[in-house]
């Protein structure tokens, strides 16, 4: 059986370049009938946190990426990496070093200067040394010194590593706990990881790590490193580049969905389908298709797909996640008003359920103030008589909708013989506050009329506060 995993640490949030392996992972157990793991590789004791693993663990639910198992802790496996650790002495494939940092430096600086890839030299390597109370130790592996190792990367092709390019690393540090390389073949092994998904940074590891599970006896799995995510300016991604973090985007008002199919789309591909389900992406997921080549992060690209999302998504999931929004924001939003209209409206306008709620507020709440701009350009002596007219005869309009308030708009533009702009506009900015918005008189019957006289009559009161000589 296939098995996947994703192995984050939790030293911070669920970055998008986690993510993306994660959804890799992901796809290919589900494409191929697997397993997805969940393994939180939290042996960085000091920078491990509680509040890191649960952000990773609500990045992955908000996402929608289900484990069949975990999620494991390496934390809680310590007396099994213990027990290989000792495995590997006794069969001679590990050793105990003595080596104090003062010989390891100097002899760092000793083959730096001979301008010499920088490496353990095995000084302890045949000493047969044990542990001895109060004295600090390692563990070292005993890596081939012979030979080449080699194996087929998914994304990179066919990568060999001569073994006398890889020194003695440590597997288990003096105060016992094991090192990275080791914990992690252990994991492997035990939870019979079938394929290794990851980024390429790690891809100096994997020849390490396979000699090991050679040690050990254990099965190779298959690899596929894939390249880092870059922000805009060519440079890895990072927090100067905007959010990172997959839940700094659920706050900014992003779908869940919208975010899987842009993450699929850096580094992979399938024609020129830009636009896929959760099933198309099961369904067309191949490694052979990962990029070779680092991806760059867009949000103008991530904006554009969340809109269609946004767009496409049932009105009424759209709807709720409104509403989530505004009761975060403490607003009372029952206020009379059709509310599947108004944000089936203004859905077609908008990038982000955020920026959906923003356009929508002054339904809501009475704004103290117009925009600045627009009230110096359209709020003025000119907007006067329009502004009145239409106070005059909205107030006495039978029908309240979009096709009778037209009518009302077309006819004041005849009597004053000016453009819609002439009376559109400043109607717009008296009833939003802005000069953005849907067609006004759509957007004037759902703001409803008892709110769309009141706010005329406001503006024309401002007009003469602020206007007159």
């Amino acid at each position: 059986m296939i098995k996947t995993r994703f192995a984050p640490s939790p030293t911070g949030v669920l970055h998008v370049g986690g993510a993306r392996t994660a959804l890799f992972c992901w796809l290919y157990s589900k494409k191929m009938h697997g397993k997805f793991v969940l393994r939180i590789e939290d042996t960085d004791l000091e920078r491990s946190t509680p509040e890191s693993v649960q952000a990773i663990l609500d990045g992955m639910a908000w996402l929608g990426l289900d484990y069949e198992e975990g999620p494991y802790y390496q934390t809680e496996r310590f007396d099994r990496y213990l027990e290989v650790i000792g495995q590997l002495v006794e069969q001679g494939d590990a050793y105990y070093c003595e080596c104090s940092k003062g010989r390891l430096d100097a002899l760092r600086a000793q083959q730096m200067e001979a301008k010499q890839k920088p490496r353990y030299d095995g000084c302890c390597r045949e000493l047969g040394l044990q542990p001895t109370a109060g004295k600090p130790m390692v563990v070292r592996f005993s890596n081939p010194r012979q030979g080449v190792v080699s194996f087929h990367d998914h994304v990179k092709g066919e990568i060999s590593v001569n073994n006398t390019e890889l020194d003695d690393l440590i597997i288990a540090r003096s105060d016992g706990s094991p090192t990275y390389n080791l914990s992690v073949v252990v994991d492997d092994m035990d939870m019979e990881i079938t394929h290794v998904l990851r980024g390429d940074d790690h891809v100096n590891n994997t020849p390490r790590q396979i000699n090991i599970l050679r040690a050990l006896e254990a099965p190779v799995p298959e690899y596929a490193h894939v390249p880092m995510i870059l922000g805009d300016d060519g440079k890895r991604l990072s927090k100067r580049h905007g959010a990172v973090g997959v839940m700094e985007y659920f706050d900014a008002g992003y779908l869940p969905e919208a975010m899987l199919n842009y993450l699929v789309r850096l580094g992979w591909s399938h024609g020129d389908q830009e636009i896929f389900t959760r099933r198309e992406m099961i369904e067309n997921f191949t490694l052979d298709a990962l990029n070779k080549s680092a991806s760059s992060f867009n949000t103008e690209k991530l904006n554009w797909v969340n809109q269609q999302y946004l767009v496409s998504t049932s009105l009424d999931k759209i709807v709720e996640l409104v509403k989530q929004r505004l009761d975060r924001l403490e607003i009372e939003f029952d206020s009379g008003l059709d509310f599947s209209a108004m944000v089936d409206l203004y859905r077609q306008r908008v990038s982000t359920v955020n920026e959906l709620v923003d356009s929508i507020l002054y339904c809501f709440q009475d704004f103290s103030e117009y925009d600045e701009k627009a009230a110096r350009k359209v709020l003025n002596q000119s907007a006067r008589e329009p502004l009145q007219l239409l106070l005059e005869q909205l107030s006495n309009l039978d029908t309240w909708n979009a096709l009778s308030i037209h009518a009302v708009i077309e006819s004041i533009t005849e009597k004053l013989g000016v453009g819609m702009g002439k009376v559109g506009q400043p109607l717009r900015v008296a009833v939003t506050g802005g000069s953005f918005s849907p067609p006004i008189d759509q957007t004037v019957e759902l703001l409803g009329k008892e709110r769309s006289i009141a706010r005329i009559r406001r503006a024309i009161d401002y007009i003469s506060a602020n206007m007159d000589p």
